[in-house]
């Protein structure tokens, strides 16, 4: 069997694309026991109409392999990851994210929420996948485990619930799996919720589940003009990326949210290692270096920033697209985590995070920028010959012009090189964006 075009497209979150099917999660459900070795992986899927049928698959080829598995049910990613690290165990998610709604995939990570990505194990559950299967004599049991109550004592206990006060926070779960948890999570603090599009539905009648597009913000923005809310958030498809809107209903770029949880760690943990990839804001490794902390600079992707945060003892972890990752969290991001964290900040701060925000946001951002080519590792080295300015390559091509700078990934999956610049202001952004986009000599294809 050879799943070759579907580990090739695997990203570095463990997200395998629309070719997924029941026959492959079998396959791929006795490859994940057969290379974990585990006694038992926690199983769980998100809202999508194929997910409990590819779970049922996948949790079929674990039990042919000799393991048992504990059934979560239908969960946000961010519970897979506690399940694993609270039981101790591996752990399977089945979704496909904030992709659409005809696709599905798996994310797997192994006990404590340790990654399993591009370089650390993918090969080899690719070439296990692929091999032929020799069923148990012993075959594993199914059984249904309910970590719910555990994970909610879980995120209020890391993110000091207790400290957050009466704000009235508007959040839209996409019809994604945020649904199954929100509500639990306000119940328990001084918060008021008000939700749109709560209840799971595999269909996404009412957007598309990816809150990194504009568009897909634009009924959460409408509900927070109707009233004054303290703070908005979007939750993609597993729930495990939010995004966030301020009192002002202007979005919060990620950036601007790493270094705000990050100057909140540093006063009570001064000192402490953050971890923020290399296509956040400089204003992030500026303002831990201003609060006494230690920055520490990235790849793009989980896997990368997990290991990192456990060599460095990282007590928070951020990403520009929206993940956030917390040591106390097993160092698995949790959209949620980071909602309840913004609650305390602001309820502790005393001033709308409109006004917090400026603390943060010294500089101008293009957002990342997607430029289709025929050739990216050539169109990069063409960009690399004509900027001359300090460039490195821990990924993709980073180039620092003096008081702007950019980066030059190439996607994993597409001909596509993303861009990401900063400059003092947008005039000084766009300027650069054309200048890059006419050396690449293709036209951009721009999305948020």
């Amino acid at each position: 069997m050879d799943l070759g075009r579907i580990f090739k497209a695997y990203d570095v979150r463990g997200l395998v694309p629309a070719e997924l099917n029941e026959r492959v999660a079998e396959r791929i459900g006795a490859a994940f026991a057969r290379f974990t070795g585990a006694q038992r992986i926690a199983v769980g899927y998100d809202a999508r109409l194929s997910s409990p049928v590819l779970a049922e698959a996948l949790i079929g080829g674990i039990t042919v392999a000799g393991c048992d598995v504990d059934v979560l049910g239908m969960i946000a990613t961010d519970m897979a990851y506690h399940a694993a690290g609270s039981l101790d165990e591996p752990a399977a998610m089945i979704t496909a994210s904030h992709n659409p709604k005809g696709w599905n995939g798996v994310k797997l990570c192994l006990a404590g929420a340790a990654p399993v990505g591009a370089d650390t194990g993918l090969a080899e559950v690719r070439r296990l996948a692929e091999s032929d299967v020799e069923p148990s004599p012993r075959p594993g049991l199914a059984r249904t485990v309910d970590t719910s109550g555990r994970y909610l004592d879980h995120v209020l206990a890391v993110s000091g619930a207790a400290g957050i006060g009466e704000l009235e926070v508007a959040a839209d779960a996409g019809n994604g799996v945020g649904g199954v948890v929100l509500p639990a999570i306000f119940e328990r603090i001084p918060a008021g919720l008000t939700g749109l599009y709560l209840d799971p539905d595999g269909t996404f009648p009412n957007h598309h589940p990816d809150p990194l597009r504009p568009e897909n913000l634009h009924d959460l923005e409408g509900l927070m003009r109707s009233r004054r809310f303290a703070l908005g958030v979007a939750f993609d498809g597993d729930a495990d990326r939010a995004v966030f809107i301020d009192d002002e209903v202007r979005p919060l770029p990620g950036s601007t949210v790493t270094a705000m949880v990050a100057r909140w760690f540093l006063a009570t943990e001064p000192g402490a290692h953050i971890v923020h990839n290399l296509i956040c804001s400089r204003a992030v490794p500026e303002t831990i270096l201003r609060h006494g902390g230690v920055p520490v600079r990235t790849r793009v992707g989980h896997s990368y920033i997990k290991a990192v945060m456990a060599e460095t003892d990282a007590v928070f972890g951020g990403e520009h697209s929206g993940h956030y990752y917390f040591r106390d969290n097993y160092r698995a991001d949790s959209g949620m985590l980071a909602m309840l964290v913004l609650l305390r900040l602001i309820s502790e701060d005393g001033r709308p995070i409109s006004v917090i925000r400026r603390d943060f946001e010294p500089y101008a951002q293009s957002g990342e920028i997607n430029l289709t080519v025929a050739d990216p590792e050539s169109a990069t080295a063409r960009v690399a010959a004509v900027f001359a300015g300090e460039q490195d390559r821990l990924d993709g091509l980073t180039v620092s012009l003096g008081d702007r700078w950019f980066n030059l990934r190439p996607s994993n999956t597409e001909p596509v090189l993303r861009l990401n610049v900063e400059a003092p202001d947008a005039a000084a952004v766009a300027e650069l964006v054309a200048a890059v986009s006419a050396t690449i000599q293709e036209v951009p294809d721009v999305r948020a």
